[in-house]
């Protein structure tokens, strides 16, 4: 007998899990995990920002592209994997007011493909890049993980009010 997939039921099971309904009936587990999230949420924008504003040419331009992008690697990295945590545990405590939440679904793609993009093309295009000279080609590039790293935050803010 093939069992039916539903996504909602997934959702319901993983808010009912002990892990959702402890940090749900708690006063302080949610606020202390959202301000980690938030706090590796802005680290990320940072490091984004830092890589994003010298492939356009707008700051530490002495600075060789690729060798700006390898010093905020381990920030980038690290502040991702506290946010995929953190978020983790914040979607398994209201996982079903996420499944019916527009935002919650525009970040979860915008998440996705701000990760895809970062660690395949932006990567490969960032550590290959020669010099100090940012091209049309690399302001493209920053233009693209901007757009789609801020549609990660700004769907994560909307989140609240749906």
């Amino acid at each position: 007998m093939l069992l039916a997939f539903s996504l909602y039921r997934t959702f319901e099971w993983i808010e009912n899990h002990n892990v959702g309904f402890y940090i749900r009936s708690s006063t302080v587990w949610f606020p202390i995990i959202e301000a980690f999230h938030l706090l590796a949420l802005a680290v990320i924008g940072g490091a984004v920002l830092l890589v994003d504003l010298r492939l356009l040419g707008f700051q530490l331009t002495r600075q060789p592209i690729a060798q700006v992008a390898r010093d905020a690697e381990p920030w980038f990295r690290l502040s991702l994997a506290v946010m995929l945590v953190s978020g983790l545990l914040l979607f398994s405590s209201e996982a079903v007011k996420c499944y019916y939440n527009a935002a919650f679904w525009i970040k979860m793609v915008s998440l996705a493909l701000a990760m895809l993009f970062t660690f395949t093309i932006q990567r490969r295009v960032v550590l290959r890049a020669q010099g100090y000279d940012t091209t049309r080609g690399l302001r493209i590039v920053a233009i693209v993980s901007l757009v789609l790293w801020s549609g990660v935050g700004f769907a994560g803010r909307g989140i609240g009010f749906y």
